[in-house]
């Protein structure tokens, strides 16, 4: 039996900068002029939760009721994703990696390594709620609860769980092949960020001018403009715009010091691993709730 162990996950919560993580590597990998616009982006890389790869697993048009049913299809959609293509490729997950029904959710068997991306939580929370259709403070009770999960109409999951524990199992997956990005270095210093990842972790020898030119090709802005001419086909309904500020440090003018006291709280050893340079800022707002 062929080796499947094929999957570089592209891994994070929603909202931290996958989608701008696809195109950067679709731009730069791709021959010039080929790169997929933001709906098109299966040419290059693919999701865990691609309908079509379920159908297939199922036998049938997959209709799931719940997390039962979507484990008992998905490691089989997992294996026709990870031959999809004879070498390593990149698929997007927000699942954690866990086990549950005695199941891998990120089956080992299929996995080569993984990047992945976080954002501040106090920058997501605004983010997550348009992406979740609801208000700030039921957006960050999820982000805390263990048990949030989101899907598809057709019942195609995504394990989330609290913000923390979604960096804790990636980050400290045993091993596990993983380079972590953070958005805010992605945002700040794009040719840097992207060395590290391209040079350091997946070996690749960077060609300068073809990095400039993908990075120029997926700002912030240029995406914008994508979605309000051709839409994108993954922003969750009822979301007015995906694209909406893609800014670190919207947090001071969005949040209620009441609400960064409770992120705070929540995540304050996940904050000092891999956020210590917010914590004095954070913490003087969150002393005025």
């Amino acid at each position: 039996m062929s080796d499947l162990r094929r999957i570089i996950w592209l891994a994070s919560y929603p909202k931290s900068g996958n989608t701008w993580m696809r195109s950067l590597l679709a731009h730069y990998f791709m021959p010039l002029g080929k790169a997929p616009d933001i709906n098109n982006l299966r040419q290059f890389t693919t999701g865990d939760t691609r309908q079509d790869f379920f159908d297939a697993a199922n036998g049938a048009p997959f209709r799931g009721q719940g997390v039962e049913d979507w484990m008992r299809v998905r490691g089989r959609a997992l294996r026709l994703i990870a031959a999809s293509k004879p070498d390593h490729h990149f698929v997007k997950t927000h699942c954690q990696t866990v086990r549950i029904f005695d199941q891998d959710v990120i089956p080992p068997e299929l996995t080569a390594a993984a990047v992945y991306i976080l954002r501040n939580p106090f920058d997501l929370a605004p983010s997550f709620a348009r992406h979740q259709n609801c208000d700030l403070d039921l957006a960050i009770e999820r982000m805390c609860n263990p048990d949030t999960i989101t899907g598809t109409p057709n019942g195609i999951m995504d394990l989330l769980g609290r913000w923390d524990d979604h960096i804790r199992v990636w980050t400290g997956a045993p091993g596990l092949p993983i380079h972590v990005v953070r958005y805010e270095d992605l945002l700040h210093n794009p040719g840097r960020t992207m060395r590290g990842l391209l040079e350091k972790f997946l070996k690749v020898k960077v060609d300068g001018p073809k990095l400039a030119r993908a990075i120029k090709a997926t700002s912030f802005e240029a995406m914008k403009r994508q979605e309000e001419t051709l839409g994108f086909a993954e922003r969750p309904q009822g979301m007015t715009a995906f694209f909406a500020k893609g800014q670190a440090g919207v947090w001071r003018e969005d949040l209620t010091p009441a609400q960064v006291a409770k992120l705070r709280a929540a995540f304050l050893p996940t904050l000092e691993r891999w956020y210590p340079e917010m914590l004095k800022e954070t913490g003087a707002v969150a002393a005025q709730a």
